[in-house]
């Protein structure tokens, strides 16, 4: 299962936002309604689902495809 699709889960799973409604290349704040809390909380459930620790360099991540991008990057490191 990709990222992309693992992420559209758990935002389903903890926010309650049909997957089909999130553009992956539009704002999770302005289409999907999540506030820089609700971010914040949405990385750490990522953190624990994937078993990874999200970098801060890249806090500013506004979108779901770049979020997924980030995530493959980070678990190809983990395993490399």
């Amino acid at each position: 299962m990709s990222s992309l699709k693992q992420l559209q889960d758990l935002i389903h799973e903890k926010y309650g936002i049909e997957p089909s409604k999130l553009d992956p290349n539009a704002s999770m704040r302005e289409t999907g309604g999540l506030d820089s809390l609700a971010l914040a909380e949405f990385l750490f459930a990522i953190e624990d689902h994937f078993g990874i620790t999200m970098p801060d360099s890249d806090a500013n991540i506004d979108t779901l495809g770049e979020l997924a991008l980030l995530v493959d990057k980070v678990r190809a490191a983990k395993t490399a």
